[in-house]
C-alpha cells in the first residue's frame, strides 16, 4: 500500500490546553488497509507494534477534554466512526473512520464529540516518554508547558517505520 501523507496541523496554547508548541498534529486518512479483514483491531496492533509502539489499548476516546504531557500518542480507529475535537476547545472538529490514524504529539488536546455505537479505536505510545491524563487545570497546564517540549521524540513513525512522514514531519 502506498504511504499517505498526513494532514498536519497545529494548535495554539489556550491557556488550559498546552498542545504542543512545535509538532504538528499528524492526520494519516485510509493509512491501514482494513478491507476484507475480520479482525481490524488486531491488524493496527500489529501495524503499530511492527514499528516499536506499544502499550496498547482497545476503547473509545474519552467524552472530556484531555492530553498527555509526558509522552506521544497514536489512534487508529478499527471499526466505526467518530467526531473528535483536538487542540482543545479552539482546535479543530474532525471525522474519523476506518484505518484513520491520528497521531498526537504531546500536550495535544483531544475529546470525542460523538462516536458510533460500534466505535473501537486502538491507543499506542512510543517506547520513550511516560503516560499521563492532565484535565487542563491550571496547576496542570503549569508543568505541562515546561514537560512537553522535553518529550523525546519517537524512533519511528507507528503507520510506517523509520522512513514515514512523521519521522521529517517531527524533525527539526
Amino acid at each position: 500500500m502506498p504511504v499517505v501523507n498526513p494532514q498536519t496541523l497545529m494548535f495554539s496554547d489556550d491557556g488550559s490546553i498546552p498542545n504542543h508548541p512545535h509538532l504538528p498534529f499528524l492526520v494519516y486518512r485510509n493509512a491501514i488497509d482494513l478491507s476484507g479483514t475480520p479482525n481490524p483491531e488486531e491488524v493496527i496492533e500489529k501495524t503499530f507494534a511492527r514499528h516499536g509502539w506499544g502499550d496498547m489499548w482497545r476503547n473509545g476516546i474519552y467524552p472530556y477534554v484531555h492530553y498527555h504531557s509526558m509522552i506521544h500518542e497514536a489512534l487508529g480507529v478499527a471499526r466505526g466512526r467518530a467526531r473528535v475535537q483536538f487542540g482543545g476547545p479552539e482546535g479543530k472538529e474532525l471525522d474519523l473512520g476506518p484505518g484513520d490514524v491520528a497521531v498526537l504529539p504531546a500536550g495535544t488536546g483531544h475529546q470525542c464529540r460523538w462516536a458510533a455505537p460500534e466505535l473501537m479505536v486502538i491507543g499506542a505510545y512510543p517506547k520513550t516518554g511516560k503516560y499521563d491524563l492532565c484535565r487542563g487545570s491550571k496547576a496542570e497546564h503549569a508543568k505541562a508547558v515546561e514537560t512537553i517540549p522535553n518529550v523525546p521524540l519517537p524512533d519511528t513513525d507507528p503507520i510506517y517505520g523509520a522512513d514515514g512522514p512523521l519521522m521529517s514531519l517531527w524533525r527539526p
